[in-house]
Order: C-alpha cells, then structure tokens, then sequence
C-alpha cells in the first residue's frame, strides 16, 4: 500500500453508493479503502468490503465502529442520513479529518451542525457530486441574471428511481438555489414545490418544482427557462452511480491538504463565483 494515500473511511458502505465508492476508490491512484461502516445490526457486518462491492476479498472487514475507523484516517465519504452525518460530521471534527457529505434532505438544523463542525473538519457537502451538475448549476445561475424574471419563468424538472426517499432532490435544490441567486432572491420564499388544484396563475419570479419517481433512473435533471414565445432547457442525465462516487472521491483529494472549513463541489472545480 502507498503509504502518502489518503486514507478514506466509506459509511453506508453496504449500500449502493457505499459499494459505488469502494470501487472507485480502489482504482484511485494516491487513495485507498482504510475502513467500512455499516449500520448497525447490518447482515454485512464481519463481510470482506471487498466482496460485499464485487472486487473480491480486499481484507477489510465490514464494522459497526466509525469512532475506531474514523481514529487514523484522513477522510470519511458519506452518502447517508441526515441523523447519521450530521453524528459522523461531530466525529469527523473530533479527528480533525476531511469530511464528504453527498447526503441530502437535510433540514437546516442540520446544516447549521456541518457549519459547527467545519470549524476543525474539511467539510465537502454537496447536492451532487458529479463534475457535470455542477458545471450546469453554473449555467443557470448565469442565464438566470441574464434573463428578466417579469419575462421569464423557471422550471426544475427531476426524476429518480422509485426507492428515492427525499424530493424535491438535493440537485433539484441545488439547481434551483443556483437559478435564486442568479436572480438575487432566497429561494425559500420564491419555491413552489407543489401544484394541485385550482392554483390560478402562475406567480411572477418563482421558481418551481416537479418530482418524478419509478423504475431505477440514476437521476435525470432539467431546468426549463420560459419566455414568451421561446423556451431554454439545461438538462443532465446521470448514467451511473459512479460519477457521484469519482467526484466524491476527488472532493476528498482537493479537501485533505485544505484548511478546516465549509465547502462546495464548485469550490472544488474551481468554479466558485465571486
């Protein structure tokens, strides 16, 4: 083992992201698997983290203990829960590593724990990881300033697979926080997530959401910008898991030699606006 790897921590390892990332992270040069978390009680537990993700045995077992893995590791990657990150973001703190959040639903109780936390972590949380939502959040923010909001009405579109627990989802959201600051406005008070009824007119200036859900989509993306005659759509399609889990992965390179903080996958693609 190369031992200037960064050593990274997979939580939710048994899962579909969870294996996504320890496959991604074995073919990574300059990272390597030092532990995996399950939940407790998890029929993994005591697995090789190896098979449970297809690559054969790697002689890391499947455990229940992040305080014991999370000990002499650089970093942990968490695609979880909100009540488990924001526990795994306090022990993160506490071993002054890097710390990948690509959870979403969370509320902003649990923002503001991250926020804490960043104070000794290197926090990386993202709606999405992938190097390509996140190059169209960019281009959304940016045809959202150019086009007058009296003119011009903003659609979020989003379908996921039938087992997605939380919508709008976190790219949904992201898109959409993106298109609001393009505008100068917060998003919470300019949000219609919901429309059924005799709703009238559309409101000028909002910003709305549809969720779709069924089969297995990985994660489909649009935002449709309407105008009078025309219409805009920026859309992303995600193929595969593994674009998460590589962006991830990347997010926790860039955050290792980083000082403690608060940051954002276009912190590192460099595409952070000033």
């Amino acid at each position: 083992m190369n031992e200037k790897a960064m050593k990274l921590v997979v939580v939710g390892a048994s899962g579909r992201m969870g294996q996504a990332l320890i496959r991604i992270i074995h073919a990574t040069e300059g990272a390597t698997l030092h532990a995996a978390v399950g939940r407790e009680g998890s029929p993994f537990l005591g697995k090789d983290a190896g098979e449970i993700a297809g690559l054969g045995p790697i002689g890391i077992a499947l455990s229940d203990d992040p305080l014991t893995a999370f000990l002499h590791a650089d970093g942990v990657i968490d695609f979880t829960k909100p009540e488990t990150s924001v526990v795994f973001a306090g022990l993160a703190a506490q071993a002054r590593i890097v710390h990948v959040i690509g959870t979403t639903g969370c509320s902003s109780e649990d923002e503001a724990r991250f926020e804490a936390a960043s104070r000794h972590a290197r926090i990386v949380k993202s709606g999405n990881m992938s190097l390509g939502v996140n190059l169209l959040s960019v281009l959304v923010e940016q045809a959202a300033r150019a086009l007058p909001a009296n003119d011009w009405d903003i659609e979020v579109l989003e379908m996921h697979h039938k087992h997605k627990v939380d919508a709008p989802s976190g790219t949904a959201l992201l898109l959409g926080a993106a298109a609001a600051k393009g505008r100068g406005i917060d998003l919470s008070d300019h949000s219609v997530r919901v429309r059924d009824g005799h709703t009238g007119a559309r409101a000028s200036g909002s910003i709305g959401f549809a969720t779709l859900r069924g089969g297995s989509v990985v994660g489909d993306h649009s935002v449709i910008i309407a105008g009078e005659g025309e219409n805009i759509t920026l859309s992303h399609s995600a193929g595969d898991r593994s674009i998460f889990a590589r962006g991830a992965v990347q997010a926790a390179l860039w955050a290792r030699d980083r000082k403690p903080g608060y940051y954002s996958m276009l912190d590192v693609l460099g595409l952070t606006s000033h």
